[in-house]
């Protein structure tokens, strides 16, 4: 579909950046003010406006209950507004409250009790962890999880080369060395050159054999990263890279050696793709890369995944293992954004990684290219930033009404109009300017 709209003259290249923008942040806000929305229902605290969307009102309409629902011009996030708030940020509109009817004030979100506004207020980011928990857990279910023992599912066409191995053969041994599963046969990969004829041992139909077939870890793209040199050069998924300049590339290692070489000059990349050569120019980067120690190193690369010349054979989890692993994946995401906050707080990692709104749509874009489950997985991970982010302790965010709900909790009484007042400016002067700088970045980027 985004392919489709590439093709458009004038307008396409433009559309398949914003349109993919627009349904992940849409989807992403609806669920996290959903969330909201809800749970202060259920809590018995009335939406006056649920608002996907700031500034001028598009289109709105009432529900039975008295909401107002509207879709707003401006698509940088959304709201819910609850009875006896002053606005989207939630703050208490005391002439309004003061003159309430009592049966209102009980509908009110101030006049809710403390764990019931606390509970509707952790709700969005809460919703936005839960959606990414299910999209994780249902594309596990869709690709399946690739058993450990090593049998041929396919054989990746990485040349025109004719191979002897098959699908369904059981691999013991690669070039001699013996191999008992797929985390093997990549660890044997990565340590060793490509010896010119890769022989493998394998079981077929009860009988052991020797077969011929590509190098294990070749110099195949498995993934392309958004914002890289590798996508605005126009890599593929499934291009397999023959040379960097002139020379020959054998296995994703010599690739990663050789790139690294090149520094930031720019060189030719001889790919094979479908059958054809073509020949790409790209321009490689000093980018920051997870060290070995689990730290940061910056290192020249330029944006490509590898990936082993054979599909595994996979199977479908149960739903509740599928679970498992969407929970595990949300957490991943979860500790790898507070490891990179972390290491851009002291200095490891260049401020300049912060993506703003145009960064956020040139990454959908990209991903989008790479088709439809590539863009479902970047909503799972966009949702779970999301979530995180307005967990932080900054007034106007989430968490930064959590932690007056804390304060309120210990001392016993709200903090004064003035306090929260103050807070609230700070915290929307804090975002404006960090809104300033990463879209900065977006802008140097581009």
């Amino acid at each position: 579909m985004f392919d489709i709209l590439q093709s458009i003259p004038l307008i396409g290249g433009f559309l398949s950046v914003v349109l993919p923008f627009l349904i992940v942040l849409g989807v992403v806000v609806f669920i996290h003010e959903y969330g909201h929305y809800i749970v202060g229902r259920w809590c018995g605290i009335h939406a006056e406006v649920f608002s996907l969307g700031f500034g001028p009102v598009i289109k709105s309409w009432h529900d039975s209950r008295g909401t107002k629902w509207q879709v707003s011009a401006i698509p940088l996030g959304g709201y819910v507004k609850f009875l006896g708030d002053r606005d989207a940020s939630s703050r208490t509109d005391s002439k309004v409250l003061d003159d309430m009817s009592a049966d209102d004030r009980v509908r009110s979100f101030p006049g809710a009790s403390l764990g019931r506004r606390a509970l509707t207020v952790f709700a969005g980011p809460a919703a936005n962890f839960v959606l990414s928990i299910i999209v994780f857990a249902g594309l596990i279910m869709y690709t399946g999880i690739a058993k450990q023992e090593a049998v041929i599912g396919g054989v990746i066409d990485v040349s025109d080369e004719t191979f002897d191995v098959r699908s369904g053969d059981l691999i013991l041994a690669v070039n001699g060395t013996p191999v008992a599963s797929y985390a093997e046969i990549f660890d044997y990969a990565i340590k060793n050159d490509p010896p010119g004829q890769t022989v493998y041992s394998v079981e077929r139909n009860g009988q052991k054999l020797d077969a011929v077939g590509p190098f294990p870890f070749p110099p195949l793209v498995a993934g392309v990263e958004p914002i890289s040199p590798a996508s605005k050069a126009g890599l593929k998924e499934g291009d397999v890279i023959l040379a960097v300049g002139e020379k020959q590339v054998h296995s994703f290692t010599q690739l990663r050696n050789t790139i690294i070489a090149a520094e930031e000059e720019a060189v030719p990349l001889k790919i094979w793709r479908g059958g054809e050569q073509i020949i790409l120019l790209i321009t490689p980067q000093l980018r920051d890369r997870e060290a070995a120690d689990g730290g940061y190193e910056q290192r020249v690369s330029i944006g490509v995944f590898g990936g082993l010349a054979f599909e595994p054979v996979t199977y479908t989890p149960a739903p509740w293992t599928a679970l498992w692993h969407g929970v595990n994946r949300t957490w991943a995401v979860i500790s790898a954004s507070i490891s990179g906050i972390y290491y851009m707080i002291v200095g490891d990692i260049s401020a300049t990684n912060l993506q703003g709104p145009l960064g956020i749509a040139q990454i959908s874009g990209d991903t989008a290219s790479g088709g439809l489950f590539d863009l479902i997985s970047l909503i799972a991970v966009i949702s779970t930033a999301i979530g995180l982010m307005n967990l932080f302790p900054i007034p106007v965010l989430d968490g930064g009404h959590l932690v007056l709900f804390g304060f309120e909790a210990v001392r016993g009484r709200p903090p004064s109009d003035r306090i929260i007042k103050y807070a609230m400016s700070l915290g929307v002067s804090f975002l404006l300017l960090l809104m300033v700088f990463a879209t900065y970045n977006d802008i140097m980027r581009l």
